[in-house]
């Protein structure tokens, strides 16, 4: 069955690459603003080749690791800290619920205000949007914590934070594993979102120079690095997600069909 999915998705995407080629070709888009996609790949080539572009991808990158990371980080941490404060969950969650939906490019006049076209910008946005995929995917782990297993912890003498290791973090931790992995995308949407639009040093302000100065297969190329490093982001946040719970019923699950 995984060869036959895997067997069917391959010529799904040598079917679309297909079409992209063929469309500007027949002349049902101009190819001055879809190149075909064999244009695209020699325009990559070129890319891979060019000392700056590994730099401007190690900048994407270092902005993306470090925003998730300050992000998981403070989400769990203050997700556990809701958890356990009595009263704190019912005191936060209306600031909670008025911070959260606020989009992350809303904030970029700030972010240009504060930090310029530095690191320090990318990091604001992209730590900003990711903290709340983690916290909110705490707080709902936390929410799902068995009442008669922290009532048994309690009596047993378990103090606070031994009932968080014991009985909070193990029920919380797929709800935890799902945030991180919506965040490592929402950041690296957002990482390249602030370099496009701020002029931070990365990939999206190689593809707006690239749109600005009409090279469009070189921005297209651009664009589709970006979107090999989204999957592959993608399939190494659920490579993770399935090693930390590998002991959870679901994954045990999946592995056995």
């Amino acid at each position: 069955m995984k060869a036959e999915n895997a067997l069917l998705g391959t010529a799904g995407f040598a079917g679309f690459l297909a079409v992209c080629e063929a469309v500007p070709r027949i002349g049902i888009v101009s190819e001055d603003y879809f190149p075909p996609v064999t244009r695209i790949a020699d325009a990559l080539v070129t890319e891979l080749g060019d000392q700056a572009f590994w730099t401007a991808l190690g900048d994407t990158l270092t902005g993306w690791a470090l925003g998730l990371a300050i992000a998981v980080t403070a989400g769990i941490l203050t997700g556990v800290l809701i958890a356990v404060t009595p009263h704190l969950r019912e005191a936060t969650a209306s600031t909670i619920e008025f911070l959260r939906p606020i989009p992350s490019v809303a904030l970029i006049p700030l972010a240009v205000l504060l930090y310029g076209t530095e690191l320090q910008s990318v990091l604001l946005l992209v730590v900003y949007a990711s903290f709340w995929q983690v916290l909110i995917q705490t707080l709902y782990g936390v929410q799902d914590v068995d009442p008669v297993a922290d009532e048994t912890a309690r009596s047993y003498g378990l103090g606070t934070w031994a009932r968080v290791r014991h009985v909070l973090w193990p029920t919380a931790l797929p709800y935890v594993m799902t945030g991180v992995r919506l965040a490592a995308a929402v950041a690296l949407i957002l990482a390249v979102t602030a370099e496009l639009v701020i002029g931070a040093p990365g990939l999206g302000r190689r593809i707006a120079v690239a749109q600005s100065s009409q090279a469009v297969p070189e921005m297209y190329a651009l664009v589709v690095v970006t979107g090999v490093l989204g999957l592959l982001i993608n399939v190494g946040a659920r490579r993770v997600e399935r090693r930390a719970l590998a002991w959870h019923q679901s994954v045990r699950g999946e592995v056995a069909v």
